[in-house]
């Protein structure tokens, strides 16, 4: 079936044919709700014909819409039209790889560069159970930013035995036999596929090495003069060395395309994820030897360790990259960098089964040590500390739940943010951690040669302290014309007195770094970019533009920017809510820095007494929850690293499946469920603060604003007789506050709690009558109840502090996360005129990854109505560990 232009398939318009398969025709159409074109996948009506086959395309097209990945096309919709079913995805301008490879065989380095994103493509699919099992050249699309996206994932899976066609001599051609439906291309097939048995991520793992092999020797790993003839290669012969073609080959490289064809399935790759860290590893060699990537080989022999490849690996890697590096390292701890020579790159890995999260002043002044956060597998969060000529780290005592490091000038201390009100130091070498000064949030700290720490303070300018400790002042002063909500990430000059930092607004467009000093209250706009900044010898800012770090010279004399800024690193992680990028200078010229953040979690089922009943989806970066009124449906708020931006998916729990919900490229946070479970209220950052929006829960139609007040707000809950929505406001005159917005009338919002302190995640008790939340009034964070409507009365719940207050439906029960992450039970009595707690008691630790995730509704757990049950947004260790990569001497060979 051919469109003509103008073809209207429900909201989307056909504009222009694009190309046609094996599967199908493909289109260039107009997504007319939203605005943007997109691409259409009609497949054949014989595909609707057959009840089961649509059920099946539309179960797999399901699933392949659920995969949220970079490296994978992104799937919107699915329909029916005239019978035949059409497929709805991203629109990409490019080309496929098939027709990358027909231009001449592929640098080693740009095939270990589009090797790795596939794999990591497919480690995000398998980890979700889904398998592509037609993997090939002309299913992997190159855009133009060099990003390659996996097409058409689940659809081999479709092809049935009405497919049967000749075998011809093509050696691509798609080959479907029967009895064992086999399912595949033949040039790109594994063994098994080949004999029609069963299938799983492995067979992907085959057609992989044999695209790899592709793209460095420029021939296909098994070619025959016929079909018949190649299948008979895959099965019994191994392909021709690569040496044999390219010399310049590193013989590990070589042997993880071997260990990717093993004819056994057993002795390939255990995982996708084993494999893209093969491939990383060996990326990060080819930046410090060619002795580095040869040591490795021999690793990748060993399948009876296979399950610790990744940490066997990387030590290695590290070990060797550390001996390759070492005149460079030694040179760079003892001077200033030079301008001429080489840089040197390699990695830092975390601690094993541990996962690096959020940012800070990573390596030390004197380049000789890192420090950073990490969650081991116990879900306890501490700062860790290692030498760079080292390969193991070692935790600091007392840094639990530290957030924030940044170093002394003389590289002996650490300063840090300790929950929930402290701003503490740590001696490197051990010993006990000393408060330095009692705060209100932090959001970064530097420390000058006079022992000033100047540190930001949540909803407020700089404050200064001495190191020794004591009382702290105001240094800036928020600008309430410019609608400014903070000061942040604060980072001195050589001078000790000056210092850069971020001003954030509710207005993105007066987002800027600055430049002011600590002798006047004068400041000078340098950027209009929203991203920390730090000042790297001899003479430049880096700063973060979309995930790019950027470097441009400044003349720290004259405080003048010069120049146009450069890119000196991709794919740099960041926190786009407070504006932290991760990455790190020292004054020897080493560059640290990570390409991903967020915490690996797990949704799974507790009894009271912390026993796990199941599991819920799969591993992910979910940073909240929220259970619908029927306790049939889950909204997550999930976290795209790549994209670093989050998302709210739905799962319905019955079948276990996730569907995305939201779609806009802003960050969507705080989902909140109608009393009705109609809708769904949550915050974007769309128009560069978070406003409130809402959306049918059933995904149908778009979203609508429901609240753009120009402050920064999150939803918390609606009241159940469904009147009122009770939002999070950041004030910077008072802080955290709690509004209504209430739907009827003129539904103007009013103020329920507004002080001096924070009070955020505010729950409604099921019968209507008292509103629980958090609050700092205390000087720590504790959960108080307040009746509603308001009549002064306020109680305290917890006793030893405590967040992320939800109700038993009954409004008998109150329960809460304490300062530690155990979860915690209290009785209430609620029903008289007063309000009556009762003494909190521990339940089980809840191993969440903190008990403060924003000013939104969502949280790390949720309740159903008889309290019997919990579902906790666990954390887990990350089956791929995120490294450092450090780079000594970055400054080397810039053309400026």
């Amino acid at each position: 079936m051919t469109l003509v232009s103008g073809t209207r398939l429900g909201p989307y318009e056909i504009i222009a044919p694009v190309g046609a398969g094996g599967m199908g025709e493909v289109y260039r159409a107009r997504d007319t709700r939203l605005g943007r074109d997109v691409a259409i996948k009609v497949l054949p009506s014989s595909y609707a014909e057959n009840k089961e086959r649509l059920q099946r395309f539309e179960q797999e097209a399901c699933a392949a819409g659920a995969l949220n990945h970079p490296n994978i096309l992104s799937v919107h919709d699915i329909g029916t039209h005239n019978g035949s079913p059409y497929l709805v995805s991203e629109l990409l301008e490019g080309e496929t790889l098939r027709d990358r490879l027909n231009g001449g065989v592929l640098s080693s380095r740009k095939a270990l560069d589009y090797a790795r994103q596939i794999a990591h493509g497919l480690a995000a699919a398998h980890e979700k159970g889904i398998l592509h099992r037609d993997l090939k050249p002309d299913n992997l699309f190159i855009i133009k930013d060099e990003r390659v996206k996996i097409l058409d994932f689940g659809l081999a899976k479709l092809t049935g035995a009405a497919d049967v066609q000749a075998q011809t001599d093509i050696p691509t051609r798609r080959v479907d036999t029967d009895p064992g439906v086999v399912m595949g291309t033949v040039g790109y097939m594994s063994p098994e596929q080949l004999r029609g048995k069963g299938v799983d991520h492995r067979s992907d793992i085959f057609s992989f090495g044999a695209i790899l092999y592709e793209m460095l020797s420029g021939r296909r790993a098994f070619h025959g003069e016929s079909a018949v003839e190649t299948m008979s290669a895959i099965l019994k012969e191994d392909p021709p060395d690569l040496s044999e073609t390219n010399r310049t080959i590193a013989p590990a490289l070589e042997r993880v395309v071997h260990h990717c064809l093993e004819k056994n399935p057993e002795a390939r790759f255990h995982s996708a994820s084993d494999l893209a860290f093969a491939l990383e590893a060996l990326s990060s060699a080819t930046g410090t030897s060619g002795q580095t990537a040869t040591a490795i080989a021999p690793i990748l022999d060993q399948p009876k360790k296979r399950e610790r490849l990744i940490w066997i690996v990387a030590t290695a890697l590290l070990a060797l990259a550390l001996l390759a590096a070492l005149p460079f390292v030694i040179a760079y701890f003892r001077s200033t960098p030079a301008t001429e020579g080489h840089a040197t790159r390699f990695v830092v890995l975390p601690p094993e089964k541990a996962t690096i999260t959020g940012g800070g002043q990573y390596i030390s002044p004197d380049g000789q040590r890192m420090v950073f956060r990490a969650v081991g597998a116990d879900g306890k969060a501490l700062l860790w500390t290692r030498p760079l000529d080292s390969l193991t780290a070692q935790p600091l005592p007392g840094t639990e739940d530290g957030s924030n490091p940044f170093w002394s000038p003389d590289s002996r201390f650490i300063g840090f943010f300790a929950a929930p009100a402290k701003l503490k130091k740590v001696e490197i070498t051990g010993g006990p951690a000393q408060t330095v000064t009692d705060i209100r949030g932090g959001g970064g700290g530097t420390w000058n040669r006079d022992g000033v720490i100047l540190f930001s303070q949540q909803g407020d300018g700089l404050h200064r302290v001495s190191a020794t400790g004591g009382a702290h002042d105001s240094v800036t002063t928020l600008d309430e014309a410019r609608k400014e909500t903070g000061h942040l990430w604060p980072y001195f000059l050589p001078d000790g007195r000056h210092f850069v930092y971020l001003a954030r607004s509710v207005q993105r467009g007066n987002n800027g770094i600055y430049v002011a000093s600590l002798d006047s209250k004068e400041r000078k706009l340098l950027l209009n970019v929203d991203s920390s900044v730090v000042y790297a010898p001899p003479g430049f800012l880096l700063f973060l533009r979309e995930r790019t770090l950027m470097a441009q010279p400044f003349d720290v004399n004259k405080l003048q920017l010069s120049g146009e800024p450069f890119p000196i690193a991709e794919q740099v992680g960041s926190n786009t809510v407070t504006g932290r990028s991760f990455f790190s200078v020292s004054e020897t010229g080493a560059l640290a820095f990570l390409t991903s953040s967020g915490a690996n979690t797990q949704l799974a089922w507790f009894d009271r007494g912390g026993k796990q009943l199941a599991s819920v989806g799969t591993p992910a970066v979910d940073t909240g929850l929220r259970l619908s009124p029927d306790e049939k449906r889950l909204a997550v708020v999930r976290f795209d690293p790549q994209a670093a931006s989050s998302d709210i998916w739905l799962i319905d729990l019955a079948r276990n499946t996730p569907s995305r919900f939201t779609f806009d490229s802003a960050s969507e946070n705080g989902p909140v469920w109608s009393p009705d479970g109609s809708r769904l209220v949550f915050s974007s950052n769309r128009d560069g603060v978070s406003n409130l929006y809402q959306k049918l829960s059933s995904g149908a139609g778009n979203d609508e604003a429901l609240l753009k007040s120009g402050e920064p707000n999150g939803p918390q809950d609606w009241s159940p007789d469904g009147k009122f929505i009770l939002y999070g406001v950041l004030s910077p005159k008072t802080n955290l506050d709690l509004r209504l917005l209430p739907l009827f009338g003129d539904q103007k919002p009013t103020p329920f709690i507004q002080t001096e302190f924070a009070e955020f995640q505010g729950r409604f008790s099921p019968d209507g009558r008292w509103v629980a939340y958090a609050s700092n009034e205390s000087g720590s964070y504790q959960v108080y109840v307040q009746s509603f409507p308001s009549s002064g009365g306020k109680w305290q719940v917890s006793t030893n502090g405590g967040a992320q207050p939800q109700w038993r439906r009954d409004s008998k029960e109150l329960f809460f996360l304490s300062p530690d992450r155990k979860l915690m039970a209290v009785e209430v009595n609620g029903a008289g005129p007063t309000f009556v707690p009762g003494v909190p008691t521990a339940l089980f630790d809840a191993h969440v990854s903190a008990i403060f995730p924003g000013t939104g509704g969502a949280t790390y757990y949720a309740v159903p109505g008889d309290g019997q049950r919990f579902l906790v947004n666990t954390l887990v260790g990350d089956s791929t560990p995120v490294p450092f990569t450090i780079v000594m001497n970055w400054t080397a060979g810039l053309k400026r």
